[in-house]
């Protein structure tokens, strides 16, 4: 059998047979984080369980990506046009929406949901599975995982047949290789794919040979659009937060950041920092960080324009990253080799070839003075050696000339210099990898990309991306000044970090990566960890600090607090005390609760008593924000969508007014209640809104009232 793979069958049925056939009727199911699902294939395992209570289906993996839904007719109005229009063919997750009762021969653990997505279920909250990312293969692993499944796209290259697992080599790659030791041990298991030639060929270590698989689902009629995600609005607050941010960021340096609005504002700052430098300098020194970050920004960021560069590794490729490359600004290759590397850093070499640099490798024992076979193809791998270059018995040829192979022979070794050697350095990686996913232009840019620029992204797994151990000297080499940026809840004044989980334990969406990067960057010698703050959130019309004294759930322990940015400036935590980092944090607390965060510290003796937040920190007011930002907004410096939408203007309008109306209180509501009794005509102005409604002419009562709640929601809005 082992000598047949894989076995390729053409029906998603068919390979449930096969699969109950191998492994029997229970079930332990792996599929990849995001949009590498098998979806066809998972709905028939679904669906098969269902009809036969015999089977019992264990599904571990994370992140169930379904297009939205609506809970009544106005929703259903303004929410089904977009789907048939931005996910015509997607293949619906079929046990998604059937959480809330579902079968009892069928349990779904997850390592992480979407944010917010699955706080009032108790299928979810029950099953879920606290991991760090790059223990996710271990825990399917102690779970038990018979069953290994995924998406992958085909490609024949020089006359043999490859698979890409394109956007998730994240955890199926070591997952396939543990789970092959195992099969070849005598366990029963198997590893099973779907292709779907609309997922970009991608590769680095996604590029597996086609016996990496038992199984594979070949058949067109499975193509699908990959699951792509809207753009959020980036709002004034993102803005500032991201702005500042993005002033951390080395030129020469390495950075990793995550999906969302606050992600979105990073990358703008980036793109605005290289493009339209002197704006964004203005904008830096009206918020007044460039005054009170001064120091932290001269040792650990910039302010200037991208010469060297910047190299992303991040476990997740995020959609923006590609206008850091439209830009100009990722362009600092890393190489994947220990003396090559550390010769790149010292800036013995760069990407033009010159005759020192056979020296320099010798000199890291890189390559013998007397060259083998072995050296002359590690020379022309990098591209350091033409590949006409051939040995044969000690002598190097190239067209008619021959030399020996002795460097050691000076006059010799200028004649190897002078005939061969390559132009540049090849084989170079702007972004290393693990997952991606984003709006569908980000899917068709990937597959548009010549094959040679596509190979500069090296997909692979996310227990190399998100942690050193394994080949920490490498990794340290090519991670030089890395910038780990993500987001978080809250934080405590002690600098505890809290990202993923309520008070009461329910989850809101996982740890992911986050302490696996925090970890990195006290391990590597010059990297930073960032985390983004909002500084308040707004909950049934109360504004309450996200900087809390308190709180029962941790994601990143308070020992490992490093740098805090809310928009109203940069706490430097690193290497203080604990009064020093409560100081810092009060500094860019909204001044709203500033007070009483510090009456706390005073009373658990945190603080001095006689200590008084310096004045010019406490003005840290929205307005103060606004009146910055709106200048720059008017000048259109700053956009709600810097790198566009999938949405209309009038869906992005119609959202925000109705999602605020459905957070109304209770006196909002009785003004609405009111309002559909009031008789009266509609605006010009509110005509394109209600026609995208099909409410523009309402011939039954619903539709009467509907149509006076949009009007409602317009105007409560200023839309209208």
């Amino acid at each position: 059998m082992d000598n047949q793979r894989p076995l390729y069958l053409d029906d998603v049925e068919t390979c449930v047979d096969e699969i109950i056939k191998r492994v029997g009727k229970d079930l332990i199911v792996a599929a990849p984080f995001g949009i590498g699902k098998p979806n066809h294939l998972l709905n028939a395992l679904y669906q098969r369980i269902k009809k036969d209570k015999s089977i019992h289906l264990k599904l571990i993996t994370a992140l169930n990506l379904n297009p939205p839904s609506w809970k009544n007719e106005l929703e259903k109005r303004l929410i089904e046009p977009m789907v048939k229009r931005l996910w015509p063919d997607y293949p619906v997750l079929e046990y998604v929406n059937e959480l809330s009762n579902p079968p009892s021969n069928f349990e779904l653990i997850q390592f992480f949901f979407k944010p917010g997505a699955r706080l009032n279920c108790a299928h979810s909250q029950q099953n879920f599975l606290c991991s760090n990312y790059t223990h996710a293969v271990r825990d399917g692993i102690i779970q038990g995982v018979n069953v290994l499944v995924q998406q992958i796209n085909k490609k024949d290259i020089d006359g043999k047949r490859y698979f890409s697992m394109s956007s998730d080599p994240d955890t199926h790659l070591e997952a396939g290789q543990i789970m092959r030791k195992e099969i070849e041990n005598g366990k029963k298991g198997v590893i099973v794919a779907q292709t779907n030639e609309k997922a970009p060929f991608m590769y680095g270590k996604a590029l597996v040979e086609e016996d990496f698989y038992d199984v594979v689902v070949d058949n067109r009629k499975y193509d699908f659009e990959m699951f792509h995600v809207p753009k959020e609005p980036v709002s004034l607050t993102d803005w500032t937060v991201g702005l500042q941010a993005s002033s951390l960021v080395k030129d020469g340096g390495t950075l990793q950041v995550g999906i969302g609005s606050l992600g979105d504002a990073v990358i703008s700052g980036l793109v605005l920092r290289h493009q339209n430098n002197s704006e964004y300098k203005n904008i830096l020194n009206d918020l007044g960080v460039l005054d009170t970050a001064s120091e932290l920004i001269g040792n650990y960021g910039g302010t200037g324009t991208f010469e060297e560069g910047l190299h992303i590794s991040s476990e997740m490729f995020v959609d923006t990253m590609i206008e850091l490359y439209k830009a100009g600004i990722i362009k600092r290759r890393v190489y994947d080799d220990i003396a090559i590397q550390k010769l790149v850093n010292e800036g013995k070499i760069n990407s033009k070839i010159h005759p020192d640099v056979l020296q320099y490798l010798m000199d890291e024992l890189a390559i013998h003075q007397q060259l083998t076979q072995e050296d002359v193809d590690y020379l022309k791998k990098f591209g350091i050696f033409k590949q006409e270059v051939a040995l044969e018995n000690n002598v190097l040829k190239i067209g008619d000339k021959e030399f020996s192979n002795d460097l050691g022979d000076k006059s010799n070794f200028n004649e190897v210099t002078k005939y061969c050697l390559g132009d540049h350095l090849k084989n170079g990686i702007l972004i290393n990898a693990s997952f991606f996913f984003g709006p569908n232009k980000f899917y068709e840019y990937l597959r548009a990309m010549p094959e040679e620029r596509l190979k500069e992204i090296n997909m692979r797994g996310v227990n190399e991306i998100n942690q050193l151990y394994g080949d920490e000297k490498l990794r340290s080499l090519q991670r030089k000044d890395g910038r780990f940026i993500n987001a978080a809840l809250m934080v405590m004044l002690n600098g505890t970090i809290i990202s993923h989980t309520l008070n009461n334990s329910r989850v809101l969406s996982g740890p992911g990566g986050q302490y696996n990067f925090v970890a990195m960057a006290h391990a590597l010698p010059d990297a930073r960890f960032i985390i983004m703050l909002r500084s308040t959130k707004t909950i049934n019309g109360k504004v309450t600090s996200n900087i809390v004294w308190e709180y029962g759930e941790a994601t990143v322990p308070r020992h490992l607090r490093d740098i805090v940015v809310t928009e109203y400036g940069i706490a430097d935590l690193r290497g203080k005390t604990d009064k020093e980092v409560m100081m810092a944090l009060l500094n860019v607390t909204d001044s709203r609760f500033q007070e009483k965060l510090l009456k706390k510290a005073k009373k658990s003796m945190k603080i001095p008593k006689g200590y008084r937040i310096p004045d010019r920190f406490r003005y840290n007011t929205p307005e103060k924000i606004n009146s910055v930002m709106q200048k720059y907004k008017q000048k259109g410096v700053i956009k709600d969508f810097p790198f566009g939408s999938e949405f209309t203007k009038e869906e992005l309008v119609l959202g925000r007014a109705l999602k605020a109306l459905a957070k109304e209180n209770v006196f909002g509501k009785l003004k609405l209640t009111k309002s559909l009794f009031t008789k009266g005509s509609y605006s010009a102005q509110a005509r394109p809104y209600l026609e995208r409604m099909k409410l523009d002419n309402p011939s039954t009562m619903k539709e009467k009232l509907m149509q006076k709640v949009v009007l409602y929601a317009l105007k409560n809005a200023n839309v209208i």
